[in-house]
């Protein structure tokens, strides 16, 4: 039996959050001085979070500080009174540590399919 037939034998469970997580925030630079910034803030947050949690099951630890550093960041319960271009900038960086992560981040398969 050929081991490919059912697809590939690692899955990457970050990708979608990850993806979006970036999405949220480069939109978040737009809505910086709105009222939905702070929704945006959780979405960033909550993704982050999400994205951290499939890098530690996959046994990527060294995600895992980066992503709890952009969910505090991103925090809205308890903001940062960051403004300016250093915040701008920290929002491309976390989108492309965002992006990176969901590119990299991958675990085998547990499938019973054979």
């Amino acid at each position: 039996m050929d081991p490919d037939r059912y697809g590939p034998s690692w899955q990457r469970n970050a990708l979608a959050p990850g993806f979006l997580g970036a999405l949220a925030l480069i939109v978040a630079q737009l809505l910086l001085e709105t009222e939905w910034f702070g929704t945006l803030r959780f979405v960033i947050a909550v993704l982050a979070l999400i994205v951290g949690w499939f890098a530690f099951q996959a046994r990527h630890w060294w995600w895992v500080p980066v992503m709890l550093a952009i969910a505090v960041a991103w925090n809205p319960v308890l903001p940062f009174d960051i403004a300016g271009p250093v915040w701008v900038g920290a929002h491309w960086v976390a989108a492309l540590a965002m992006l990176t992560a969901a590119a990299l981040i991958k675990a085998p398969r547990d499938d019973d399919r054979a």
